[in-house]
């Protein structure tokens, strides 16, 4: 979940898993995968950055986060 705030200034917290896309129109608009739009004063990068933020506090982690020991892979006929 992640804070943002709407137009009239009011924050609000989203389940940023619920997002299909966003827009700058200038506004930012995301859109919502139940079609609902909302529009926020965040730009898209400071929506993504936070999305990115709250993902790794929540423990999720993405291939280039892990590093491989080529050994290791050898071992297990991966390379």
């Amino acid at each position: 979940m992640i804070k943002l705030t709407r137009l009239n200034g009011k924050e609000f917290v989203i389940n940023d898993d619920l997002i299909e896309m966003m827009e700058a129109t200038p506004d930012t608009v995301i859109t919502m995968t139940n079609g609902s739009k909302i529009v926020v004063s965040e730009s898209v990068d400071e929506v993504i950055k936070r999305i990115i933020a709250f993902r790794r506090m929540a423990g999720y982690h993405s291939v280039a986060d892990f590093s491989i020991d080529k050994d290791e892979t050898d071992r297990k006929g991966v390379m």
